[in-house]
């Protein structure tokens, strides 16, 4: 016989699993809608194709803090020689802020100062590695404001390598998503800015310096890979991070963001979940013919084409083929094996998004 005990904690029970069920199924059908962040200012980036998946006032102006030091230290590792010792002048002793506590006249590598630069957010070694690379910090601004427009950074100026608060010095959530993407597909940058932790010599003591990584990111999402946190007064926390999961990079920016560790999550979870990296073209896959004389010849694509794109969005790509203008003019016997005969362009809605070179394949067609 089942008493009244028993029923009420069968009914208790089954009250707990519907209410988890309820509570799962929310959950699960949030994820589809873009996420809710904290920051004034943010953009999710795909590294590899330059896609923005998420936006939060993109192109406002603001200012960056410490995430300044992303365009220093990619300068500093195309314009130098990692293996230089960089001295510290008394400009870059005396400057304020975070530093990695440099003695006036010492001298690290610049492989050393860029992991001072990152992992601790040295306003000392920024200051040392602008002096060293552009002879001064208005030589180095220099540099980086020319890097930035050749990057398209529009909306973005540079005074000093450090983003101490100054009103000519900002940029753009998606300009340093531009930015943060570029220099992520340099090797050395992604390799010092995914370093937890580093250890460094210390010149004229019997001790080393040992560094920990600043982006607590590195230690709280599984999939984290970098890139660079940031704060002033004025400019509040910022925060560049990246994550790599299955093949797929992407990057984040916050500007003013009170939560800025779980705005990235929220972005990557909302990049990785709802995007997918879809391969649209292969290497070597024929995508059509042309007639050169009386004779067809197949064309084939001559790299992959991959993009990010939502499930729905699947129908909404399309291709055009554009040839060379004179290609009826060639002898087809002249033409290498490795020409580039035109591009196949892809488009997703109508809107271009990238294109791939297309050359012959040699085989007569009927």
């Amino acid at each position: 016989m089942i008493t009244f005990k028993f029923q009420k904690k069968i009914l208790t029970l089954i009250l707990l699993l519907l209410s988890f069920s309820i509570i799962t199924d929310e959950v699960y059908s949030q994820s589809t809608f873009e996420p809710e962040v904290s920051a004034e200012g943010a953009v999710l980036i795909d590294v590899d194709s330059g896609r923005v998946l998420f936006e939060k006032n993109p192109d406002k102006k603001m200012r960056i803090a410490s995430l300044t030091k992303i365009m220093t230290a990619i300068i500093a590792i195309e314009n130098g020689n990692l293996n230089d010792l960089v001295t510290t002048s008394s400009n870059a002793h005396g400057v304020e802020g975070s530093s990695i506590y440099l003695k006036k006249g010492e001298k690290l590598t610049l492989e050393d100062m860029l992991y001072g630069l990152i992992l601790r957010s040295g306003n000392d070694a920024a200051v040392a590695i602008a002096e060293h690379i552009g002879g001064s910090i208005e030589g180095f601004a220099y540099l980086m404001n020319e890097k930035a427009a050749y990057l398209g950074m529009t909306n973005t100026h540079f005074v000093n390598p450090h983003g101490l608060d100054n009103k000519d010095h900002y940029s753009t959530p998606r300009d340093m998503a531009i930015l943060t993407a570029y220099a992520l597909k340099n090797p050395v940058f992604r390799k010092i800015v995914s370093t937890k932790v580093k250890i460094a010599p210390s010149e004229g003591e019997s001790w080393n310096r040992r560094w920990i990584n600043k982006n607590k990111l590195l230690y709280r999402y599984k999939w984290a890979d970098g890139v660079k946190t940031g704060y002033t007064k004025l400019a509040r926390r910022c925060l560049a991070s990246s994550a790599t999961k299955d093949g797929v990079q992407l990057a984040s920016i916050t500007l003013n963001a009170p939560d800025d560790w779980n705005d990235h999550i929220k972005l990557f979870e909302y990049g990785f979940n709802i995007y997918e990296h879809k391969k649209i073209v292969n290497k070597g896959e024929k995508i059509g013919k042309i007639r050169v004389g009386k004779k067809y010849y197949e064309l084939m694509a001559v790299e992959d084409f991959s993009y990010p794109i939502k499930a729905e969005e699947k129908e909404l790509i399309t291709k055009k083929v554009a040839l060379i203008k004179n290609i009826q003019e060639l002898n087809i016997n002249e033409i290498s094996s490795n020409q580039i005969l035109g591009r196949i362009k892809f488009y997703l809605n109508n809107k271009y998004i990238g294109s791939i070179p297309i050359q012959l394949k040699k085989e007569k067609q009927n």
